[in-house]
């Protein structure tokens, strides 16, 4: 009989212990694999965490024949937002325009798989179970940074100049990098673009994005803790077409 290959289960976070199996995953890809750090970062337990996690929800693809988690999504709606103050973003993004549309906001974060499942069904089961999620709590706009490996822009000046050219978000949804913080990402003329060497250096999370008809905010951020260059994502539920839907949802 041939192998129908790996199955996974996609749940919340329950306890401790997945919540730290969710940290140690981040753990060996966001410090090990990419070099990335932070002031909570506990190298002696492995485990990539910060002030933030209490209140987020972690979701977890998990391996069903092994039983790791293989997969992490972190999630937080606005209205735990509210209660905490801010979202996580907000460090680096000024999100007044989103706050103030009225309309209900999740943001997303920590996204990462083990290696040993990239490329394969883990990213859509999580991507399924994400899409249940916004469907219960009726989110509206999902939002949120995602990263591109290195802080040296001029590297990268062909990926964030064609998305700042051809993916800019509309202004009812365009968020901006903090001014202090802000890089430009118009650096390369838009005669002088090369799409697909500048898509060949964007990573497969943000392309996802981008065919589900999402925007990127105004301006990048250099986080140099995590080695990373940062553009924040935004999706409006309402802007979606049939196609898109189906892809998001999994059908």
């Amino acid at each position: 009989m041939p192998d129908a290959g790996p199955s996974f289960t996609v749940k919340l976070a329950q306890t401790e212990d997945e919540l730290r199996a969710a940290q140690r995953l981040r753990y060996d890809v966001f410090v090990r694999e990419l070099g990335g750090g932070g002031e909570m970062v506990d190298h002696e337990a492995g485990l990539e965490r910060d002030k933030f996690d209490p209140y987020f929800d972690h979701m977890l693809a998990i391996d069903d024949k092994s039983g790791e988690v293989v997969g992490v999504y972190r999630l937080l709606p606005g209205e735990r937002a509210a209660k905490i103050g801010q979202f996580y973003s907000e460090d680096e993004y000024d999100l007044t325009v989103l706050k103030k549309s009225g309309r209900k906001l999740l943001e997303l974060g920590r996204s990462c798989l083990h290696p040993d499942f990239r490329g394969g069904t883990a990213m859509y089961h999580l991507w399924n179970g994400l899409a249940g999620y916004v469907n219960q709590r009726e989110i509206e706009v999902l939002f949120g940074v995602a990263s591109f490996h290195g802080t040296d822009v001029k590297e990268l000046a062909q990926p964030l100049s064609m998305l700042h050219h051809n993916h800019l978000a509309p202004p009812d949804l365009r968020v901006k990098a903090q001014p202090e913080v802000y890089e430009s990402m118009d650096l390369v003329a838009p005669e002088d673009l090369d799409r697909r060497a500048a898509m060949v250096q964007v990573p497969a999370l943000i392309k996802a994005y981008l065919r589900l008809g999402g925007f990127v905010g105004e301006g990048a951020f250099i986080d140099h803790a995590f080695n990373t260059t940062d553009v924040c994502l935004i999706l409006d539920t309402a802007r979606m077409n049939e196609r898109q839907k189906r892809i998001y949802g999994g059908a």
